[in-house]
């Protein structure tokens, strides 16, 4: 039966109307997969519903932070008790040192936090916090990866820019990015000759560790720790943007995979179990040049704030406290992407399709050869995409709009719920081949 979306059309034109494309982030309009976007109405556990009443298979999870399903009742009821004591006071509460003392304990390397409002909030005020404990002003960024919006890091990015095909942005003068250095994602002789290039001038270098910005992207065997030591050697600092790897992958973030320990750490999505928040970690020596012990300022009257620190603290507890958490949801990500390739392989479209996994975050790129970094992921034939994307869409599979971007599976996702997408997915992928 075909789905009902005549409320989300209605609800869709009615936002076009007041709300700049509708939407209040680009990705959701569906620019770059055609259609109206369901509008969400609910969601629980696995499962979003729209205002049709449309039932679907989430994968997209908010984009990360919905890592024990939504509206878990854990984080449900910390948010309600938190909004029920006043919702932010601008003065300091015992939830934000609780919250820190839980991302200190999961992190080596972070001795001290400073809470933020968003993941790019916390990407800028860690590469201002790297120019102001170094005394230097270049950025080392890779091609590809998106690290927020802010003026100094939005060129060559991935996610919505690379989706909208607007790799930077008019608005950004010349001069925010003249110190911002581009270089390949695992090609590290391309960071050696900045380095070469401007020796004493880098503040840092910035990576996602773990790319999931222009869809999931893993460091090549050895290059994260040729990374660390480049670095070193050099007096420049490295900042992991876990914002979406943190929690994610491993309850220590990638680094605690690759056992490589980074200067700063930006964090994001799940320490705020679905609320908005970020977080800036790292040595205490670089972390107290922050104001108000330091001359690097940064302020920010909702950060910290109770419900996102309530939220927060709930999720990583719960994960905590979960017996084998990480290991039971490596098994269900590991049977849906066993299962996708399955439907890729019946469907004909097994050599012109790659999935790429790490933990519970992979994406299903339609390219033939193996994607490693930017220019192997904008390769892929993003109509065939597009077409695989509508026909799961109209299965009850909500994927992200994008082929540059993640999916994500939770701990709620049930059996019954990867056997319906891979159900799915044999008749889309045969649609996408189309």
């Amino acid at each position: 039966m075909k789905r009902s979306v005549s409320k989300s059309g209605e609800a869709f034109a009615r936002a076009t109307r007041v709300l700049v494309g509708g939407v209040n982030s680009p990705v959701r309009a569906f620019a770059a997969v055609g259609g109206t976007p369901p509008v969400i109405a609910r969601a629980a556990g696995a499962h979003i519903f729209d205002v049709d009443g449309n039932d679907y298979v989430d994968y997209v999870g908010s984009y990360g932070p919905a890592i024990l399903g939504h509206a878990h009742p854990d984080v449900v009821a910390a948010i309600a008790s938190a909004a029920a004591a006043g919702t932010s006071y601008g003065a300091p509460t015992e939830a934000e040192t609780l919250l820190a003392e839980e991302i200190v304990a999961a992190l080596p390397s972070v001795e001290k936090v400073r809470f933020v409002s968003s993941g790019t909030e916390a990407v800028m005020t860690a590469v201002r916090l790297a120019r102001g404990f170094t005394g230097r002003s270049k950025i080392v960024k890779f091609i590809g990866c998106y690290h927020g919006h802010s003026d100094a890091l939005l060129v060559s990015a991935g996610s919505g820019a690379l989706t909208l095909g607007m790799p930077s942005s008019p608005g950004v003068p010349a001069g925010a990015t003249a110190d911002t250095a581009l270089v390949r994602y695992n090609d590290i002789e391309t960071v050696e000759r900045v380095f070469e290039e401007y020796p004493n001038e880098v503040a840092a270098v910035l990576i996602e560790p773990v790319v999931g910005n222009m869809g999931v992207v893993l460091p090549a065997a050895g290059f994260l720790r040729d990374l660390r030591d480049l670095c070193t050697q050099n007096g420049v600092l490295l900042i992991f943007d876990e914002v979406m790897t943190g929690f994610r992958v491993a309850y220590g973030g990638v680094q605690s995979i690759e056992k490589i320990t980074p200067d700063l750490t930006t964090l994001g999505k799940i320490i705020g179990g679905g609320m908005p928040v970020g977080a800036i970690g790292g040595r205490a020596e670089i972390m107290d040049r922050l104001a108000p012990l330091g001359p690097v300022y940064q302020a920010g009257t909702l950060s910290g704030n109770p419900a996102a620190m309530a939220a927060g603290l709930a999720t990583l507890r719960t994960i905590r406290k979960t017996p084998d958490f990480y290991a039971k949801l490596e098994a269900k990500s590991a049977r849906l992407a066993d299962g996708l390739k399955a439907a890729a392989a019946k469907a004909g479209v097994g050599p012109q399709t790659r999935i790429n996994r790490v933990g519970s975050m992979m994406t299903v790129f339609f390219t033939p050869g193996p994607v490693t970094d930017f220019d192997s992921a904008t390769a892929s034939n993003t109509k065939a995409f597009a077409a695989y994307f509508q026909a799961m869409l109209e299965a009850g599979v909500y994927l992200p709009p994008s082929q540059y971007e993640a999916i994500f599976v939770s701990i709620a996702h049930t059996e019954a719920d990867i056997q319906a997408t891979m159900t799915a997915a044999s008749a889309a992928f045969a649609a996408a081949s189309r």
